[in-house]
């Protein structure tokens, strides 16, 4: 296998081909479940009016709650409605305090996919500690819905120089934890292949509803502008759109109404495919036609 990303942009490769069902454009949702998880102090609407120390915000957890009350569930009845299958990142206490939740997204058919044991960095913590984190994580979602994670998502995608290769050892397939391209692409972690699934920023619910105050309907047209270009793209190279909900901001009413306008926008276009992101990694990650991207090679071996 000796593509690499610049050559794949350069001569680009039939998405009718590789995709399945004759697909033209493959597109991944994320559906973070993090409430429940989450650090006394975690972002909020609040955090710029923090309380003093030993003082609980209550307004702000409330505010998690309605992740695990209303969002969750929401988000849920959207992608039955649709037969749409989703990855979900799922926080290891978010599991433990909400575990009737984590077995309803992996009940509906959804990837259960690691985001660590806590919602707590991991890009400095030793090799060993490193380990134990991620481990503990998938033990605590595998114990309460059934699932072996293989995919992973840091908190805010800052990973360690070791974390690809804790995850190889752990039997991980890929992470998510990287915005270089607009493909799922391979690299290579101890010799062996690892599959890179793109995360997002651009249509991102945290990003752009909570960080840059837009509305639903802003958002809305985000995912159109992009799923246009990506499809048109897609004709003649392999394009994937990435799209992140987290369980507190995309799970609200206006946002799982403009969610289903944009899905009904997908239709109208032929070979457009919802997968998750595990059945998308195990298509590619033996196909030599697959880009092979090393930038990181001297972390990963």
């Amino acid at each position: 296998m000796k593509s690499t990303a610049k050559q794949s942009a350069e001569t680009g490769t039939s998405s009718k081909k590789y995709w399945p069902n004759g697909a033209q454009l493959v597109i991944s949702v994320s559906m973070q479940f993090e409430t429940g998880g989450q650090p006394e102090g975690a972002e909020s609407p609040f955090s710029g009016t923090p309380l003093p120390k030993g003082h609980p915000d209550l307004a702000a957890e409330s505010w998690y709650r309605y992740g695990a009350n209303e969002g969750i569930y929401r988000m849920l009845d959207l992608w039955k409605k649709y037969d749409i299958k989703v990855t979900s990142h799922v926080v290891g206490t978010a599991a433990e305090k909400y575990p009737e939740i984590a077995r309803a997204i992996a009940n509906g058919g959804h990837e259960i996919a690691a985001h660590g044991f806590a919602w707590d960095s991991q890009w400095n913590k030793n090799y060993t500690d490193e380990t134990q984190f991620v481990k503990d994580g998938v033990d605590a979602v595998e114990r309460i819905t059934g699932q072996k994670a293989v995919g992973y998502n840091c908190n805010w995608l800052r990973r360690s120089p070791n974390t690809l290769k804790i995850l190889q050892e752990l039997g991980f397939l890929y992470h998510i934890d990287d915005l270089s391209h607009d493909e799922p692409f391979i690299t290579q972690v101890n010799g062996k292949n690892f599959v890179v699934m793109p995360y997002t920023l651009r249509n991102n619910d945290i990003v752009n509803i909570e960080g840059k105050h837009w509305s639903p309907d802003q958002f809305l047209t985000q995912l159109k502008f992009e799923f246009d270009r990506l499809y048109e793209e897609g004709a003649s190279k392999r394009r994937m759109m990435s799209i992140s909900f987290h369980d507190r901001i995309g799970g609200t009413p206006a946002m799982v109404h403009a969610m289903e306008e944009f899905i009904r926008y997908t239709k109208e276009k032929q070979g457009v495919v919802f997968m998750r992101k595990d059945d998308i990694a195990k298509m590619i990650v033996n196909d030599p036609a697959t880009p092979v991207d090393n930038s990181e090679e001297k972390f990963n071996n």
